[in-house]
């Protein structure tokens, strides 16, 4: 399991993500749209700087929703190889078995 305040501050993140998504994808077209002034375009760049740091989607880590490991995630079951053989083991995965030949 991990740590609760590695869960949390990747949930808090999720949730400042979100809320700036707009404002965020504003001041990014602002900043590459080569039709403004430069003026308006640096402008542009230096309000994108001063948005707060955990904003920016790219800080969000994937982690398992059953144990929070943040390694070994597979995307599409959102959860981590450890947990999906648990699962997997304990027949919670519909059409899953343990391969044998």
């Amino acid at each position: 399991m991990a740590k609760k305040s590695s869960i949390e501050t990747n949930n808090r993140r999720m949730r400042l993500a979100a809320q700036y998504a707009a404002k965020r994808a504003r001041l990014k077209a602002a900043a590459k749209d080569e039709s403004l002034p430069p003026e308006e375009r640096f402008k542009a760049r230096i309000q994108l700087s001063e948005l707060p740091r955990n904003s920016a989607p790219n800080r969000i880590r994937n982690r398992c929703e059953v144990s929070g490991r943040p390694r070994g995630y597979y995307r599409k079951l959102r959860m981590s190889r450890i947990a999906l053989r648990d699962f997997a083991s304990e027949g919670l995965i519909p059409g899953m078995t343990k391969s044998s030949w």
